[in-house]
């Protein structure tokens, strides 16, 4: 009697609260963003360290400055003002398409997919512009190497970033939308290129 008593009480005890559901590829995508945000500020914390290191010269206008850019190098800062500005658009079509995930709408998350892809490639076609106009030689210098080195390992994040994006869309377009992380930590990884490609603006080709 006894032990069906305790039986009966312990079917009739609810349930422990299921534990809260972790999204892998979130996790990752945090983890890739992290190791990437600490490898892009160590090369530019190097290259900082190498023109303040470099010896003084006197500029046009008559003031010292540290002869790390070479006289002969000219930055077109139109392209590069320009990528910096895409990359922001490029955080907002990422966030359009979480937008339209959490509500189910395939067409709208593939619009913004597909335009996230497209400022990258932008993005990386101005990079290669920017190669080209400043006609460098890989060993030409101390500071033709570190560019080299900085914007090249930038480059590369965003050719996996436009992957990450046309991957996400081919999910959208087969309507496969009821995981929303997958379109969050899209969003995280182009919110962690847009932060590193800023970083990577204002000490290369603004402070030059």
């Amino acid at each position: 009697m006894e032990r069906s008593m305790s039986t009966a009480t312990s079917r009739a005890l609810p349930s422990g609260a299921s534990p809260a559901p972790r999204s892998s590829i979130l996790v990752a995508t945090s983890a890739v963003a992290a190791a990437g945000t600490m490898l892009m500020f160590g090369m530019l914390a190097m290259w900082l360290k190498f023109r303040d290191a470099s010896p003084l010269r006197e500029s046009a206008r008559g003031k010292m400055i540290h002869n790390w850019l070479p006289a002969d190098i000219k930055i077109p800062e139109v392209a590069t003002n320009t990528m910096a500005f895409t990359m922001v658009i490029a955080c907002v079509m990422a966030q359009w398409a979480v937008y339209s995930t959490r509500r189910n709408d395939s067409s709208h998350a593939t619009v913004a997919l597909a335009i996230t892809a497209v400022i990258g490639i932008a993005a990386i076609n101005a990079q290669v512009a920017v190669y080209l106009q400043m006609e460098m030689g890989l060993t030409d210098g101390a500071y033709q190497t570190m560019f080299y080195a900085v914007t090249g390992t930038m480059l590369a994040l965003l050719v996996t970033g436009v992957a990450f994006s046309v991957i996400t869309m081919f999910r959208a377009v087969a309507g496969r939308l009821g995981d929303s992380s997958v379109m969050s930590a899209h969003a995280l990884y182009w919110y962690f290129l847009t932060a590193v490609f800023i970083a990577l603006w204002f000490v290369v080709y603004v402070q030059k």
